[in-house]
């Protein structure tokens, strides 16, 4: 099931790039494992997957202990300040920075662990209540107050699109964070570190890489439907 569902996933990347008249290189797929067993994983691993992504800072730092070390960890779940300290050191890049003081615990722990943390700014771009993130108009000032903090650097912005059964309803979202990004890259508010825009889930990420984007975050097209009850 998981060889078919990737290169699946792989032809639809591929076919969407190709739409927007862009390369293959530009988009980064990251298999979304949450709640999926290790085994599983090394299974994708074993079909060349080298970026995944969780939820919860528990299961990833489970899993970067059983799996492969050539593995890039991506954390894409809310993440409370409480758990910072687990996460510095394993992560390639930490998706969901929503606060500054969120950042504020980043920077501490990266300074106490010498390493420089990548993080993107979680943007809620719908505006929904049951989701986390800034504002639009918040996002700039944030980039400007963490671009003082040496242990950190903020790649770029990520979102996550309200789920619809249509994927053309949410090109306008895509499309005006990708405007926002482009804004900040022509800035240079983070000394050129931002070439990173995370949008697009199993549902719309064709219609996300058409928009600009050079992350998706697959999990249920490749490793099926999550299993919420473990």
């Amino acid at each position: 099931m998981l060889r078919e569902n990737l290169q699946e996933v792989e032809q639809r990347i591929a076919d969407a790039c190709r739409r927007a008249g862009r390369k293959r290189e530009e988009v980064t797929l990251i298999a979304v494992s949450k709640t999926k067993p290790a085994e599983m994983l090394k299974e994708a691993y074993d079909l060349g997957v080298r970026v995944f992504g969780e939820n919860k800072v528990q299961e990833l730092t489970e899993k970067y202990d059983l799996l492969p070390d050539d593995i890039r960890w991506h954390m894409i779940g809310h993440l409370q300040t409480n758990k910072v300290k687990y996460l510095i050191g394993k992560t390639e890049l930490i998706h969901s920075v929503d606060s500054l003081k969120l950042a504020k615990v980043i920077e501490k722990e990266s300074e106490k662990k010498e390493c420089i943390t990548d993080i993107l700014v979680e943007v809620n771009v719908a505006e929904e209540e049951s989701k986390f993130g800034l504002k639009m108009e918040e996002v700039i000032p944030f980039i400007e107050n963490a671009a003082q903090f040496p242990h950190i650097n903020v790649r770029g912005l990520m979102t996550i699109a309200p789920f619809v059964e249509n994927p053309e309803k949410n090109r306008t979202i895509f499309a005006d964070l990708h405007k926002l990004y482009v804004d900040i890259k022509e800035k240079n508010i983070d000394n050129g570190t931002v070439n990173i825009l995370s949008m697009g889930m199993t549902n719309d990420f064709e219609v996300a890489i058409e928009e600009g984007a050079t992350m998706v975050r697959i999990g249920t097209g490749i490793f099926g439907a999550r299993n919420y009850n473990i």
